[in-house]
């Protein structure tokens, strides 16, 4: 690619090309100049944040203007020795808004001492202790959250038996956490009046809809109701239906009245419901007839039929009559609410529960074999409220708004997350990938915007989203995939610069391990911290623990000490999962995640991706999407791709193939790629590398959780190598 000018270079007419008025690019010229002077020994951090600060980028301005600026500005950083640029910088006064910044007024003088100074400087300190001390940390926490216990804990973490690992959290306690999630809370300003939900329907352009905390209340014991009248307590009943009001109003009411959830993705076909629905031993399922989305139907019921033996609750997805013939033994939505006992339906009691008790069943991708089965305790809805809390910043007033659905950790996360904080839930009853979402963000004031890399990537490739208004967006958040820069760039960029806080974790934390924080200066495609009380390390080949200032790439070890984390799985070993031939770190066995990371200078950290996807090329590991990142940007034709390695047939060193996914409407020859990739390769990573072949196809295999699945694309080379090495 061609070399970028350094800020100081760009003139008017680079402006000009960029596609805005003279008017425009001259004022933009003018505060350029401004924030170079400004600069102390030519800091381009200091000119960024100018820029920032006087808002001369508009969100309409066309992304290649945001491009030419950014990049420029940035043009002479050295990220070797700085680490990578930082795009967004929090104030003194955002930062003591924030929930955690908040609390660390509070008690940070207390808790710290003489070291605490604010909550920027003193993050770092605050993060540590709340490892060092989790008591403390959550003793704060679960006051700030909307807790209401039935019987308080004896304490927070009671470690005397030696045989559970990381202890037993809150012992004592009984509570229900989907009433918590549904009361009002004073303390907390949490009303019966506030706005719980708000949604809109797909090719629905009018008003949006919304349900108070009183009416999403009654209506989820109307439902845990008509379950007592079908089921009986403690029975497993799943949920395979997008997620929309009427869901939500079921995943609660299934714990409100003791049931335990189990989440299907409503993406899967007949085998893969029905693996879930064995080892869940699920008693009943909520489904849909169809799924309508695009402005299509798509049939729901008939492959939950193909699947599944037990009872199924059927609703329908137009109107108020469900549209496909039943099953003897199944019901309509309309008919299984008639079964709830109309004189008592708004009496119905919780039924308390230890902290420990499961009250969801989720499953793991399943990309090699049968997927675990992971049950959610009432301690995971906690910790995943707590991050949302201290991390995203959640609270009373927001909007937050995040494709997902309840067959993921994503959609039980986003539900606590929302509830358990006062904040409200967006839902868009649709698909994300066009202007109807966006124009469902603008309209509902979404304040907190979730998204996985892919669905940036499909907005900015369509410019779908021109001319909307997103401004009321506070943070953005992303998980589920490597972040791409220019991609994320595109998107900070709709909301005036507002931070991407990146989240990394799984469904068996309940959590993020690492994510971005509203405390730190933030980086694009970026992990600024580990998470509140989260403490890991990064091993070297040989278990060991790198210093924890020292730039390094390895597999992360998670502390132990993990509230709400699992410690059982319904259909594996756990202990062989997540901690045999694990490391010991300072007396303790680590808990195995799978990551490998890479931190850089300055501390922020990168997920490479799996241990399993590292290679070995010319005797030298490295991690499939360090690779991919260099390669991204090395044509302008690339949207993205996918590194693998094979060992030839006969033996030997192994080969690098690069899968090409290439922008609608172009073509690239593959030996051509191979030669351009190659260099990019050797002048960012190693001059050792070299790409083998390269395979353009239309798009990457992945699971129904948006996960490449590298090891399709892995089997595919091996049978060519294997076919040529026939002939």
């Amino acid at each position: 690619m061609e070399k970028m000018k350094s800020i100081g270079e760009v003139g008017v007419d680079d402006i000009l090309k960029a596609g805005i008025s003279m008017e425009e690019a001259k004022e933009l010229q003018r505060v350029l100049k401004d924030a170079i002077a400004m600069a102390k020994e030519s800091d381009p951090r200091v000119v960024w944040r100018e820029l920032m600060a006087k808002k001369v980028l508009k969100p309409w301005f066309p992304h290649s203007l945001h491009q030419l600026i950014y990049y420029s500005v940035y043009a002479l950083w050295d990220a070797s020795t700085s680490g990578p640029p930082p795009y967004w910088f929090p104030s003194l006064y955002q930062s003591k808004q924030t929930n955690l910044g908040r609390v660390m007024e509070i008690h940070g003088p207390k808790l710290l001492g003489a070291s605490y100074k604010d909550p920027i400087t003193s993050f770092g300190l605050f993060q540590k202790f709340s490892v060092q001390y989790p008591e403390a940390y959550w003793s704060i926490i679960l006051k700030e959250l909307s807790l209401a216990f039935h019987k308080g804990p004896e304490c927070i973490l009671d470690t005397s038996d030696i045989t559970v690992r990381g202890g037993t959290w809150l012992p004592g306690a009984l509570l229900n956490i989907a009433d918590c999630s549904l009361q009002p809370s004073i303390d907390h300003k949490k009303e019966d009046d506030s706005v719980a939900v708000v949604w809109r329907d797909e090719g629905d352009d009018s008003s949006i809809n919304h349900l108070t905390l009183k009416e999403l209340r009654e209506q989820v014991k109307l439902v845990a109701n008509a379950l007592d009248a079908t089921f009986t307590k403690g029975d497993a009943i799943a949920i395979d239906m997008p997620m929309n009001v009427n869901s939500v109003i079921i995943y609660f009411a299934i714990i409100l009245a003791g049931y335990v959830v189990v989440s299907i993705a409503d993406s899967f076909a007949a085998r893969e419901i029905a693996t879930r629905l064995r080892i869940s031993k699920a008693k009943g399922i909520f489904t849909q007839d169809f799924i309508c989305r695009g402005g299509r139907k798509f049939p729901l019921y008939s492959r939950v039929l193909e699947a599944s033996p037990c009872k199924t609750i059927v609703l329908p997805a137009i109107g108020n009559s469900v549209g496909v013939q039943l099953r003897k033994q199944d019901l309509s939505w309309a008919d299984f609410l008639s079964c709830a006992n109309n004189s008592r339906w708004n009496q119905l009691s919780p039924v308390y529960q230890p902290a420990n008790a499961t009250i969801n069943i989720l499953f793991s991708s399943g990309t090699t074999g049968e997927p675990k089965a992971i049950p959610w305790t009432q301690l995971s809805a906690i910790r995943s409220a707590s991050d949302a809390w201290g991390h995203v910043d959640v609270q009373v007033g927001d909007v937050y708004c995040w494709p997902t659905n309840l067959g993921w950790v994503m959609g039980p996360i986003l539900l606590f997350s929302c509830f358990l904080n006062g904040a409200t839930l967006g839902l868009f009853h649709g698909s994300p990938l066009g202007r109807e979402f966006g124009k469902f963000v603008q309209d509902a004031g979404v304040t907190l915007l979730g998204t996985v890399p892919s669905l940036v990537k499909t907005w900015k490739s369509t410019n779908c989203m021109a001319g909307l208004n997103w401004n009321k967006i506070k943070y953005f958040c992303s998980t589920g995939e490597t972040s791409n820069v220019d991609d994320d760039l595109w998107l900070s960029s709709k909301s005036y610069y507002k931070p991407i806080l990146e989240c990394c974790g799984g469904t068996e934390l309940a959590s993020s391990y690492i994510g971005g924080t509203p405390l730190v200066p933030q980086a694009f495609g970026a992990f600024s911290s580990a998470t509140m009380t989260t403490g890991f390390v990064i091993l070297d080949e040989n278990g060991v623990a790198y210093p924890d200032d020292q730039p390094c790439t390895g597999e992360v070890g998670l502390f132990p000490v993990y509230f709400g984390a699992s410690d059982r799985l319904l259909n594996a070993d756990h202990e062989e999962v997540y901690f045999r031939e694990m490391p010991m770190f300072t007396g303790m066995q680590l808990r195995r995640h799978g990551d490998i990371i890479k931190r850089t200078a300055g501390g922020y950290l990168y997920v490479q991706g799996r241990a399993d996807d590292t290679m070995n090329l010319g005797g030298i590991k490295t991690s499939s999407v360090e690779i991919e990142q260099v390669c991204n940007r090395a044509d302008e034709s690339i949207v993205e791709t996918a590194a693998i390695s094979v060992a030839p047939p006969g033996g030997g060193p192994e080969l690098l193939v690069m899968f090409v996914v290439l922008k609608k409407g172009l073509s690239a020859d593959p030996n051509r790629l191979k030669i351009k990739l190659s260099k990019a390769i050797q002048t960012s990573l190693n001059p050792l590398f070299k790409v083998s072949f390269v395979k353009v196809i239309e798009e990457f295999p992945r699971t129904a959780s948006n996960k490449l699945l590298r090891r399709v694309l892995r089997d595919q080379v091996k049978q060519e190598l294997s076919a040529r090495s026939k002939m």
